[in-house]
């Protein structure tokens, strides 16, 4: 649990200006190397839009849909200057090409490996359903990397809470096998709200000095 500060001083970063960048195909497409970027990585319809949208309180800044692979870009939004958060294609990719998928693979790749400015991934997991296979191979990619990444459970109000606290006992303990991952486990609903205050602070941190 994040202290009254650290809590505050998320409140203060997310009320602030929060805009759409830019969506981005191509890595000549990437904005300037400015702010620390928090990325958002997960299966394709884990609900890394509604996350963003429920930390910035701001309900259609991200696009949501329940059709698996609708974000096939980066799409970047900036935190008035001091953080950018970066909403990337779902993977275990559905209803699309092959040809799509290798375009999103290299190009995650590509930002993954290089992008200076990238503070952290954070690997949402549905906590109806737990790790799975797909989450494995992504956190594997950011140990090549040498990315730092969290494991944020989604629609953590759907498990019992007894179930909640063994999953992320479970998920917990395979962390232990990566070692760009860092420890502790973040359970959040982009629906109740829960985790959220939590998650704002975290990032808050991480966030630069204003301009």
């Amino acid at each position: 649990m994040a202290d009254e500060q650290a809590v505050e001083a998320g409140r203060l970063l997310f009320a602030g200006p929060c805009t759409f960048e830019r969506s981005v195909g191509d890595l000549a497409q990437l904005p300037p190397e400015g702010p620390p970027e928090i990325a958002f990585a997960g299966r394709s319809n884990v609900g890394k839009s509604s996350l963003v949208n429920a930390l910035t309180g701001r309900k259609t800044l991200a696009r949501t849909s329940n059709t698996p692979g609708r974000t096939q870009t980066l799409i970047f939004f900036d935190l008035g200057g001091r953080l950018r958060l970066v909403d990337l294609p779902g993977y275990g990719y559905a209803r699309v090409s092959k040809t799509t998928v290798r375009q999103w693979t290299r190009l995650l790749q590509a930002y993954l490996r290089g992008r200076v400015p990238l503070a952290r991934v954070m690997v949402l997991v549905d906590a109806r359903h737990g790790l799975k296979d797909s989450d494995r191979e992504s956190m594997d990619l950011l140990d090549a990397a040498a990315v730092p990444h969290q494991c944020v459970l989604t629609k953590a109000d759907k498990p019992k809470p007894a179930e909640l606290e063994d999953l992320i006992g479970s998920v917990t303990d395979e962390l232990v096998k990566h070692p760009a991952a860092l420890p502790n486990v973040l359970a959040t609903s982009a629906r109740t709200g829960l985790g959220v205050e939590t998650l704002r602070a975290e990032l808050a941190q991480l966030a630069g000095s204003a301009p």
